[in-house]
């Protein structure tokens, strides 16, 4: 494509001919309607990105290898009744999948086609791969010069360019497992691959400024993220005490390091989670467990001291917790107002979210189980509604019939 003219680029009539693909369920004022997304992302930062663009009502076409496709969609146990694994399905609802072989001329020809018609590319290839193919940021914005083109890599396309990125590598050299786990335990990784997800957030981010930057200028540009930047912007005050004091924070459990009591706390049969980031919340907690003489206790009256001395607050609070159950001190000192939540896993935490009206879950249709819903709300727009993710190869007819009828040359 030459003479590319901002003023019409959402009127050309290839863009025309996919929103007739388009017929999800959604509605006319989902945030990203008509915005097209070429992903050739895998794994889980790229897709998740992608997956999230979906939601917000892009159509998104799933570049895939022939045969294999995402190498998530081998990722099991678990399975869902299609056969496919649920790590796959948990970043991938929404989309259309096609299966092209960049090593076939004809199949990169399409390829081509597909980025020179997108609005956005996400692709977590090796550094220079897509360059040889022809589908390299260069080459795809000198044909679509309105092309938000993003790139996720594991340290970035400088000295690290030729460093694999797996999420939990990078939660161990990134500093993530050394703040993690017990003090005398080993460093332990999240409990979900915490840096992709990260990642895969920031890559939307990126691409969303882009966006509203191409509605002044008329140009796209090349948007990259990298896993190890992505966690260290996200350690916050951990980073921040190190490039203060010159020393690295450790592990301290289920503590925080600078404020007490901030923790999980043993009660007679479980263990509730105890957040008092001030004075008031401290002293609303020692009325609430019956004993309101623990907030005029010089050891504990400011959070300083409390943090100094927070062996002996643990054994007082625990002393005390123990007269009753986690699930009645969690009523009994949230209607105190003090921030406080039973110690429970995923299947409690949807329960819990269903009972305060959030509606944590979606139904996808086609027989899938359900899945975790966008978790953003608008007060206009309107997320499309989710359908399955898809079958490899599920779209190869339509989206090639697409790429095939559109004006422009391929």
């Amino acid at each position: 494509m030459s003479g590319f003219d901002p003023s019409t680029r959402f009127a050309r009539s290839g863009r025309r001919s996919l929103r007739s693909l388009n017929q999800r369920g959604g509605t006319a004022s989902a945030p990203l309607e008509g915005i097209v997304v070429a992903d050739l992302s895998r794994v889980l930062a790229g897709p998740m990105a992608t997956s999230m663009l979906a939601d917000l009502g892009a159509t998104v076409i799933k570049v895939e290898r022939p045969g294999s496709g995402d190498d998530t969609r081998q990722w099991g146990p678990p399975w869902t009744a299609s056969g496919t694994a649920s790590y796959f399905e948990s970043a991938n609802r929404t989309k259309r999948s096609i299966t092209l072989d960049l090593r076939d001329d004809a199949d990169l020809a399409l390829a081509r086609t597909l980025v020179r018609r997108a609005d956005v590319l996400v692709e977590n290839f090796r550094t220079g791969a897509l360059d040889r193919l022809g589908l390299g940021y260069d080459a795809a914005s000198a044909d679509n010069p309105g092309l938000v083109y993003c790139s996720i890599t594991g340290y970035g396309s400088g000295a690290g360019a030729d460093l694999p990125g797996y999420d939990f590598v990078v939660q161990a050299v990134g500093g993530l497992m050394s703040i993690t786990g017990d003090p005398d335990g080993e460093p332990t990784k999240a409990g979900v691959a915490l840096v992709d997800v990260l990642t895969g957030k920031d890559a939307v981010i990126g691409i969303l400024a882009a966006l509203a930057e191409r509605e002044r200028s008329g140009l796209g540009q090349h948007v990259e993220v990298n896993l190890l930047s992505s966690l260290l912007g996200s350690l916050v005050n951990q980073a921040s005490s190190y490039l203060t004091t010159g020393t690295a924070p450790g592990r301290m459990g289920n503590q925080h390091p600078s404020i007490a009591p901030y923790e999980t706390l043993r009660c007679a049969d479980g263990t509730i989670a105890v957040a008092c980031g001030n004075d008031g919340q401290f002293a609303r907690l020692c009325k609430g467990i019956g004993h309101p003489e623990l907030a005029d206790d010089p050891r504990f009256a400011t959070n300083g001291d409390r943090v100094a001395h927070r062996t002996a607050l643990v054994v007082a609070l625990e002393d005390a917790l123990a007269a009753d159950t986690a699930a009645a001190w969690q009523r009994r000192l949230s209607a105190a107002d003090v921030p406080v939540g039973e110690v429970g896993d995923i299947g409690t935490a949807i329960a819990r979210a269903r009972e305060l009206g959030l509606d944590p879950t979606v139904e996808v249709g086609d027989g899938h189980p359900a899945q975790v819903r966008h978790p953003i709300t608008y007060s206009r727009s309107t997320p499309v509604a989710p359908t399955a993710p898809p079958l490899l190869g599920q779209h190869d007819d339509e989206v090639r019939r697409w790429l095939a009828d559109g004006t422009e040359n391929p």
